[in-house]
């Protein structure tokens, strides 16, 4: 039997998210901005977001105006930063460079006026009082795909996946809020958990466009456990191993759903709903996997735009 250490879940938000917790500023708008500019900044995150991140668009959609529009600006941040990596140019070196300035330009640097991305972060930042930390600990985590790393354990990919997703979590803990009388330190552990799970349910999703892109986020240890190589992965069978293998990483991912869950009634009130959408939308892809027989080389695992629209009631009702 494997067994995921407690080591994961008692010591990340001791010490990696704790770390971003009292990095932020006294908070405020971005000084000396054209509204109007600003406007169209934000507006063209919200075109980022509708492309590219159509579960996270719709779950943001549920927030009040001034909270979806920041949240979008921290989407086209992340998404930014993925795009260098994947996208970027070339060669490791040119990227690498790439990504230095990107960070330098998001968090230590005033924002060029035909930067429009930057102009709409750097405003939510400062408004919502953002610990730039996490978003540091962000760019890390993005840059770990540049040496194609891989994971022998699921700790180790756990890490991985806090630094990329849970980060995202934690920054939009600053936009949305907590309700009132709840301690941060309280409210991190399940937000780590979530961010790990969403990001863990990319993974599975994204086996054969990982793999196409040279890279396997797999725990390579619980692979050989099911007597599982690259080459399996290359040639895409679904057989009795790979399903075993499915079987075991989809019921975890499930469980960190469930312990996860709790801290949705945590936000404000005027974020639960979105926040619960996320998680269960996203967790609804696992459904999609199990009910194409574990098949993530020959099809991408999705939920359609009606499939959640029908879910969302359900949602609503089980947040209250």
């Amino acid at each position: 039997m494997i067994k995921t250490s407690e080591r994961t879940w008692e010591h990340i938000p001791l010490t990696l998210a704790e770390a971003g917790r009292h990095q932020a500023m006294p908070a405020g708008p971005l000084p000396s901005c054209d509204p109007a500019l600003l406007q169209k900044a934000y507006a063209h995150c919200e075109s980022v977001i509708a492309e590219h991140g159509k579960t996270f668009n719709m779950a943001s959609s549920l927030l009040p105006r001034d909270k979806r529009r920041a949240i979008r600006a921290l989407y086209a941040f992340c998404r930014i930063a993925d795009n260098i990596v994947d996208c970027g140019s070339s060669t490791r070196e040119s990227r690498e460079i790439e990504l230095s300035i990107w960070r330098r330009s998001m968090l230590f640097e005033a924002p060029r006026q035909d930067d429009l991305v930057a102009l709409a972060w750097t405003d939510a930042r400062l408004r919502y009082n953002i610990p730039s930390q996490y978003a540091e600990q962000l760019i890390d985590g993005v840059s770990l795909d540049l040496c194609d790393k891989k994971y022998e354990t699921f700790d180790e990919l756990a890490v991985y996946a806090y630094e990329v997703a849970s980060t995202v979590g934690l920054m939009s803990m600053h936009v949305i809020g907590l309700a009132p009388g709840t301690p941060e330190e309280e409210a991190i552990p399940f937000i780590v958990r979530l961010g790990v799970a969403l990001q863990i349910t990319n993974i599975l999703r994204d086996v054969s466009e990982d793999l196409h892109a040279g890279r396997i986020y797999l725990p390579q240890s619980e692979l050989a456990a099911f007597s599982l190589s690259r080459k399996d992965l290359e040639i895409g069978r679904v057989d009795d191993r790979w399903r075993a293998f499915m079987r075991f990483q989809v019921e975890r991912n499930r469980s960190l759903y469930r312990e996860a869950w709790p801290g949705v009634a945590m936000f404000h009130r005027d974020g639960r709903f979105a926040v619960a959408a996320a998680c269960a939308l996203y967790s609804a892809i696992l459904d999609d996997i199990e009910a194409h027989d574990y098949d993530v080389f020959s099809r991408r695992a999705h939920i359609s735009t009606w499939g959640k629209l029908r879910r969302l009631p359900r949602i609503w009702l089980r947040n209250r």
